[in-house]
């Protein structure tokens, strides 16, 4: 196997990894798990596999005092934010809806971009969003009475903070090694939804066994796999490429609700997703835009 066919591999493999996390988590609260005990669960165990791979690999997770902050935004706010919307989305709408409205996110990133970056809006952007947008009317117009608005929000929401970490992340990463990046969104997330549990009494671990094996199927399958899946196949075929490929996850996604849990979205909805992701790839093929200058 040639070094691209093994990168296109292990980004699909990595796609599959994030495209099962609804079903591990409708698992887990079905055990009885809580929004907040399943991600403190999932993020105390991806916390010790990153700090202990850095220890058996003999590299260092120092960081400046002040990125230490920037490091705590990502993890303990923006991450935190994503992961508790995401997660609580599909107890409310479709687990294939809830991973549509999420695959939103390059739409926001090139807003941000626009807003706090000062890039200006290329015309495949502008189109992209067009598409997203429309896209979007599709997914929800026709049976936007029979959808949980609550969840849409939430799964909107999830979109938004993951754009936000995106824009902040791609900053950070140029300072700091990925791995310990990684380490350290980890941590901080633990650190939040732990207080954040304790201060609310959501976290539950008298749990069934069933809960507890998706629990640990949400840290290792879909978050530790994943990740260096997908770091190893951009590695070999490149991000642009790398980004294209994992927009297959919604689609896996949508196929595994349609066989395991029996959920059917109508041919409008669908062809409205599609028309989403295809607004997506045009984000990742359109070309870096100028910034724009500063006002005087």
């Amino acid at each position: 196997m040639t070094n691209f066919n093994l990168g296109v591999v292990l980004v699909l493999l990595s796609a599959t990894g994030f495209a099962v996390i609804p079903f591990f988590a409708i698992e887990a609260y079905a055990g009885g798990a809580t929004v907040t005990s399943l991600l403190v669960v999932r993020f105390l165990i991806t916390t010790v596999f990153f700090f202990s791979y850095l220890f058996l690999t003999n590299k260092k997770p120092i960081v400046q005092d002040g990125q230490i902050k920037h490091l705590f935004l990502l993890g303990g706010v923006l991450y935190t934010i994503m992961s508790t919307c995401y997660f609580a989305s599909v107890k409310y709408i479709p687990a294939s809806l809830a991973v549509l409205l999420l695959y939103l996110y390059p739409v926001f990133v090139a807003v941000g971009s626009t807003l706090f970056e000062k890039e200006s809006l290329t015309s495949k952007i502008i189109l992209s969003i067009g598409f997203s947008l429309m896209g979007l009317f599709l997914v929800l117009g026709n049976s936007f009475n029979q959808i949980n608005i609550y969840g849409v929000l939430l799964a909107v929401g999830a979109s938004i903070s993951y754009s936000s970490y995106i824009l902040l992340g791609n900053k950070v990463v140029k300072q700091i090694p990925v791995m310990i990046t990684s380490a350290y969104v980890s941590l901080f997330a633990f650190t939040s939804l732990f207080i954040i549990g304790l201060a609310t009494g959501n976290l539950y671990f008298n749990l069934t066994p069933g809960a507890w094996a998706a629990m640990g199927g949400v840290a290792v399958c879909s978050t530790i796999i994943p990740m260096f899946t997908f770091f190893k196949g951009m590695d070999l075929i490149g991000s642009t490429r790398a980004s294209i490929l994992s927009m297959i996850e919604p689609l896996i996604t949508i196929s595994l609700s349609a066989l395991l849990l029996s959920e059917r979205l109508t041919f409008i909805q669908l062809f409205g997703g599609l028309i989403v992701l295809i607004g997506a790839v045009l984000v990742v093929l359109a070309p870096k835009p100028s910034k724009v200058s500063e006002a005087a």
